[in-house]
């Protein structure tokens, strides 16, 4: 395995792991905050919104890259394949959803 690949694999598992740990550490954060001044609250949330939605997107654009290169390869060889190509290539879109929805959480 080469260090592109491993960078590669690490980005995905840090997208994930934000998009699923950020809500979590927010909330927390919002009942952290009776201790904290109202600024620094407003501030973390604001980060943990951008990154849930930020990283879960460069993570999405990632997987439709690989996923339509490999579709428009398959889709030379068997054109009769054509519905579940555009079928795996709207599914990386959910990542991109389940990230707004975080965002909206954290900042709400």
């Amino acid at each position: 395995m080469t260090i592109r690949d491993r960078v590669k694999k690490l980005a995905c598992m840090g997208t994930f792991a934000v998009a699923f740990a950020a809500p979590a550490i927010a909330l927390a954060a919002e009942e952290a905050a009776a201790g904290a001044t109202e600024w620094q609250a407003t501030v973390g949330k604001a980060i943990a919104a951008g990154l849930a939605m930020g990283l879960s997107a460069l993570g999405a654009g990632y997987a439709q890259a690989k996923i339509g290169s490999a579709g428009a390869g398959a889709l030379a060889e068997r054109p009769e394949i054509s519905i579940w190509i555009i079928t795996l290539q709207a599914l990386p879109e959910v990542i991109v959803l389940l990230g707004f929805v975080s965002a909206i959480l954290i900042s709400g």
